[in-house]
């Protein structure tokens, strides 16, 4: 069984650039299109994982083997933001996940509460912004799953991507995180011998998930951007008196292709010099009443995770 678990739709919203934000959006795919691109190229199952978003899913509801997901901005512990996918929510998942997002400790606790599965997106890109060392180890501790493989990210970002969740003994998942329709699909997770969402979920795991498809380049990238251009004209007409600065995207791509990889070998390069250190949920929450009781994370219970005595450390 094969999904990709990581496309965009028109439901992703605006871009985040300034005056961007205003004309543009991040992803002008159409939801069934989407759906029936990813069945044409052999997925099994499908899912859209807009930013903090699951509008998408109004078009797909009647597909059997459709299910919700997103790709929720979160705001760690060290301040800086961090892009999280969460898969086969319930719309009342993503109420609870929205309202929690500012605060990773609280949404962590939720989904493992839930025991949904979740992973952090594109770890090695600037995308997000700056990233901090304790990230990693917020990462380390508490995730069970990063994006080993993704469609827009160089093969040295991917590689260290991989190297990484096997050093954190974490799922490794892949997904085309394609805004434009001409990329999805090409990157995608496999899980061999499962046949429902439940069993996909179940397999990623056990460890009989694998990771297939196309890695990122500044061709592809630059190839994105003018689709969405070209998207945004049809729907702006009135955006073809400024269409001139898109001669100047090829420029703004390359910058942007040369500071992704400027920010993963950086980031690669430290964490090789660097111990994997523990994160305890008491280093940020005063009380312990602030936390959830039952299973903190899958197959462990909290108090088991956190030791006897939740308000000091081990």
């Amino acid at each position: 069984m094969r999904c990709d678990l990581h496309v965009h739709s028109v439901a992703s919203g605006m871009c985040s650039p300034p005056v961007l934000d205003r004309i543009c959006r991040e992803s002008y795919n159409d939801a069934t299109e989407v759906y029936k691109r990813l069945k044409k190229l052999g997925m099994a199952i499908v899912t859209i994982t807009d930013h903090d978003s699951i509008d998408a899913a109004e078009a797909l509801r009647k597909y059997s083997d459709f299910f919700l997901s997103e790709e929720v901005t979160v705001r760690m512990p060290t301040g800086t933001e961090v892009h999280v996918g969460v898969y086969d929510i319930r719309e009342r998942d993503h109420v609870e996940i929205q309202r929690r997002r500012n605060d990773f400790i609280s949404l962590v606790m939720y989904l493992t509460e839930r025991r949904l599965f979740f992973s952090v997106n594109h770890v090695f890109s600037s995308l997000t912004g700056r990233r901090d060392e304790r990230d990693f180890d917020w990462f380390a501790s508490y995730v069970p799953a990063l994006e080993a493989r993704n469609g827009q990210m160089c093969r040295k970002a991917n590689a260290d991507a991989a190297n990484l969740a096997a050093r954190f003994g974490k799922v490794a998942i892949a997904g085309s995180d394609s805004h434009a329709l001409a990329g999805v699909g090409l990157t995608h997770t496999e899980v061999p011998g499962a046949r429902t969402v439940d069993e996909f979920f179940a397999g990623l795991l056990q460890g009989r998930g694998r990771i297939h498809g196309a890695h990122g380049g500044y061709a592809k990238l630059t190839a994105d951007v003018f689709s969405i251009i070209n998207s945004l004209l049809h729907e702006k007409p009135w955006t073809l008196a400024i269409s001139p600065l898109a001669l100047l995207v090829p420029f703004f791509t390359a910058g942007h292709w040369l500071n992704e990889i400027r920010f993963c070998r950086k980031w690669s390069a430290m964490l090789e010099d660097s111990e994997k250190r523990t994160q305890h949920l008491w280093d940020v929450a005063p009380h312990a009443h602030d936390l959830i009781p039952g299973h903190f994370s899958f197959g462990i219970s909290l108090e088991s995770s956190l030791g006897t005595s939740l308000g000091a450390s081990a």
